[in-house]
């Protein structure tokens, strides 16, 4: 007899230890002192705006070559071991930029952070929706992946408000140790997840080892996944819908210290305006449980707001005016948590570590793109400008989404 999910005595439990994990390793993958610094860093060894954009632009291009083989790799072996794999890439990285600081160095960090990305992406997604669904508990992506989501950025604005104080105190090795030290820890809480890939109404299974078909290789999920986008509709345009999201703000996140220095700002406390940033972007992933009931128009009238916010915001030239660019962020995180929920509840086939990755692949090839665009803009005016112009895809997106059927 198939259990329903309300009759499964050890659902609760199951899910409470995926949460516990999931929160533990989201709060440890960014809780990185470089993050509101390492521009900084960059700017300090000599680098140019463009070479930053260079080194960007490198950093997606890995994303772009290795997150669908990666994905595949998520739905042929062990996501848990991809996602204990990624952390130790950063800790390398990092130690690098801080350690031997040049442009190579940084691009050499930028590759192997950029390998830890694809690792986790669609891997850490397609665990946890899976282990929902056999638990019964499906309904509640949203909202946990929106927790986790803001867990990491509590870990964001605590890494920030600790590296002002410490990099005053004991300058880039200091952040960069603490950073390597993060990684380490979060590559250990990765391997706390539980994985079993087997049917979603089972009774639970509390053991460790994941149970991973033998006849399903990494060719085979590779085409099981392209083949459901091929096939259904829906599911093509929740792909499409997230790099339309996630893609421009989260290019705009990494140029945030320079908008912010370009207000006048002093280097010591560009960190604790970051902060307030990230407490918008932290609402945004707090609101995802009860925005799923937004429709499309909702959607869209999100979009706009947003937009609007982050040009308001940043064409102010102020201090005061990064208050704007938080909500805007924080809008376009809610956005970001929801098309990914849209996207899993879309797909009903075995190779959603390799769609959701396909997402990833479109949102690295859009970021690529606005890293040029923006390394263009700031050569001629003022960060805030560009980050106003960038604005206006969002607008088109939002009425786009809003009038789509």
């Amino acid at each position: 007899m198939t259990l329903s999910p309300a009759c499964v005595p050890v659902a609760a439990p199951g899910v409470r230890r995926l949460t516990a994990t999931l929160y533990g390793y989201a709060f440890l993958d960014e809780f990185v002192l470089l993050y509101p610094v390492y521009a900084l860093l960059f700017a300090d060894t000599g680098l140019s705006v463009g070479q930053m954009s260079s080194l960007f632009v490198l950093w997606s291009a890995t994303g772009v070559l290795l997150e669908v083989p990666s994905g595949a790799w998520a739905d042929a072996v062990s996501r848990r071991l991809l996602l204990w794999l990624g952390p130790l890439l950063g800790a390398a990285g990092f130690a690098l930029w801080v350690f031997v600081p040049s442009y190579w160095a940084f691009a050499a960090g930028f590759v192997l952070w950029g390998a830890r990305g694809a690792l986790g992406s669609g891997a850490l997604e397609a665990l946890v929706y899976e282990e929902l669904e056999r638990l019964g508990a499906a309904d509640r992506y949203a909202r946990i992946m929106g927790r986790a989501q803001a867990a990491g950025q509590i870990a964001v604005m605590t890494a920030m408000a600790l590296a002002g104080p410490v990099f005053a105190a004991y300058g880039y090795p200091a952040v960069g140790a603490a950073s390597v030290l993060a990684c380490l820890l979060c590559a250990a809480t990765a391997t706390r997840f539980p994985e079993h890939r087997g049917a979603a109404t089972a009774v639970p299974d509390v053991s460790d080892v994941p149970d991973v078909p033998d006849d399903e290789g990494w060719a085979a999920s590779l085409r099981s996944g392209l083949g459901e986008a091929r096939r259904d509709r829906s599911v093509r345009g929740a792909l499409l819908l997230v790099p339309a999201v996630a893609a421009v703000w989260g290019a705009l996140d990494e140029y945030t210290p320079l908008l912010a220095r370009d207000t006048g700002a002093a280097d010591a406390t560009i960190p604790y305006l970051l902060v307030m940033v990230w407490a918008g972007v932290t609402a945004g992933s707090l609101l995802a449980g009860p925005a799923e009931r937004l429709g499309r128009r909702g959607f869209g009238a999100l979009l706009a707001t947003s937009a609007l916010a982050l040009a308001a915001g940043a064409g102010t030239g102020t201090p005061a005016g990064l208050a704007l660019v938080a909500v805007a962020f924080g809008g376009f995180q809610l956005a970001t948590v929801l098309a990914d929920a849209r996207l899993q509840q879309r797909i009903e086939g075995t190779g959603r570590a390799t769609l959701t990755s396909v997402a990833g692949l479109g949102t690295e090839l859009t970021t690529i793109t606005v890293y040029g665009t923006y390394a263009q803009l700031a050569s001629t005016t003022a960060h805030g400008t560009a980050f106003a112009l960038l604005a206006v895809p969002y607008l088109l997106v939002a009425v786009l989404v809003a009038l789509r059927r």
